[in-house]
């Protein structure tokens, strides 16, 4: 089993709504905000070759928004996902699976693109698409507080051309060898988490919006755009507990400069970072 890190670009999101309840005066210090209250963040994916399989965790934002979308999130940096992935030595084409850990629009945005008729059409033609159904339905009827964040130009177009499979949710999902999906209820409803199974016996664990950043570590710092916030404190704290027990490695999609990082915990019970690492690394 091979990683690669593919990153999709930086974008904005107000600080405040990224750090919930904690004052200013202490976040600030992990991720300086602009005169604008905004601060940088990753679209980090992540690129997994299993046997025969090329799973895409996760595709960034596109870049198919029009202007007025995307000067509200400030999309900025050198690479894109296609552009990352060649940088690697993938095409597109070369793409056999993609997990999509929740339908937030930077999350799904790059798994549909404007082909050259402007139809919308999958980014990864051979590929399956996977989600789950209690997820799927969930972004369809959205609520007010998400609304915003499920465009269904991003995901409709799958269900349309035949390639996205809806897995039942639960606790614990064994999609393949090597392969499991958490299923955590904080953030969104059913958001995937995926993890894999390292040659050295370890895991890689892809944190998506479990824990954005290693600036989310202690548990009070939920972000403001989750749907149940005790449910979030109550998941991570028993993730935290398993990955340090695990010694797991975890990748982290938004921070904007760590990839992958361990977990600590000190003789208070406070929980910390433990080993900052590239990819590349382990």
């Amino acid at each position: 089993m091979k990683f690669h890190v593919i990153e999709a670009g930086k974008f904005k999101l107000d600080g405040g709504a990224m750090f919930g309840v904690v004052p200013k005066m202490l976040w600030n210090k992990l991720n300086p905000a602009d005169e604008n209250n905004m601060c940088t963040w990753s679209l980090r994916c992540l690129l997994v070759e299993h046997d025969d399989r090329k799973i895409l965790v996760d595709t960034g934002m596109g870049t198919k928004q029009d202007e007025k979308f995307r000067s509200h999130f400030f999309p900025h940096g050198n690479l894109d996902l296609a552009g990352s992935l060649r940088s690697k030595g993938f095409e597109p084409e070369d793409i056999t699976d993609v997990i999509i850990t929740h339908l937030h629009f930077d999350h799904v945005g790059g798994a549909v693109k404007f082909d050259e008729n402007k139809n919308l059409v999958p980014a990864f033609p051979n590929a399956t698409y996977w989600t789950n159904k209690q997820h799927y339905d969930w972004a369809m009827n959205p609520n007010m507080r998400e609304k915003a964040s499920f465009l269904k130009e991003n995901f409709v177009p799958l269900m349309e051309a035949g390639v996205l499979e809806l897995l039942d949710a639960g606790q614990k999902y064994k999609w393949m060898d090597r392969v499991e999906f958490g299923f955590y209820y904080g953030h969104t409803e059913a958001m995937i988490v995926p993890e894999f199974m390292m040659d050295n016996g370890k895991r890689l664990i892809y944190m998506a919006d479990l824990m954005p950043s290693t600036a989310h570590v202690r548990l009070p710092y939920v972000m403001s755009y989750d749907i149940r916030p005790l449910n979030t404190l109550a998941e991570r704290k028993t993730f935290y507990e398993r990955a340090i027990d695990e010694e797991s490695y975890l990748f982290l999609e938004h921070d904007p400069v760590n990839e992958v990082f361990t977990m600590s915990k000190d003789a208070k019970g406070r929980y910390g970072v433990g080993e900052i690492l590239k990819l590349s690394e382990i």
